[in-house]
């Protein structure tokens, strides 16, 4: 792990882990214990006021940057952040005509399956879903290490609306078995 020399270190120089999509899950753990090992508030209960507060403040900032690598769609965004790409999900929502049509497909099959109250076609739709997240996100890694940085972008909100609608189908699920 690299010494704690600035809070505005990428998350991946906090870490002392390569700026890369593909990051070693027990890797990065390590490496969260540890530096929540240097900054932890309890270290720090004795010293004063302004101690106190930096140590709150690296505490804080080891927290958001694992939290951030260690989901792969926050991951995603934040590396193109750190290349100078906004995602732009909130106004940018042109997308493949493919992917269109598929979000189509998808909205169409819920509403027939909560129509219907078929649980198993949302589960079903739901793994579905979760197959076709698997596959982009290998996409989505051959993107970013080649450096195509816009078309990485776009697989990004694709997959916000992946998770999105994954996340309306578990919320019918339960609404339909409650």
């Amino acid at each position: 792990m690299t010494s704690l020399s600035s809070l505005s270190d990428s998350h991946f120089v906090l870490f002392g882990l390569p700026e890369q999509f593909a990051t070693d899950a027990s890797a990065l753990d390590h490496a969260y214990r540890t530096v929540q090992s240097q900054v932890h508030p309890d270290r720090f209960a004795a010293a004063g006021d302004a101690q106190k507060r930096i140590a709150m403040q690296w505490a804080t900032r080891a927290n958001e940057a694992y939290q951030t690598l260690r989901d792969p769609l926050k991951r995603a965004k934040y590396l193109l952040h750190l290349r100078g790409i906004d995602v732009g999900a909130e106004n940018n929502t042109a997308m493949e005509p493919a992917f269109l049509m598929q979000q189509m497909e998808w909205r169409e099959a819920i509403e027939d399956a909560v129509d219907a109250k078929n649980i198993d076609a949302l589960d079903a739709l739901a793994v579905e879903l979760r197959d076709d997240e698997r596959a982009r996100f290998v996409k989505l890694a051959a993107l970013l290490d080649s450096g195509s940085n816009q078309p990485a972008a776009e697989a990004v909100r694709q997959l916000m609306f992946i998770e999105r609608v994954a996340g309306e189908i578990d919320a019918k699920i339960e609404r339909l078995e409650g």
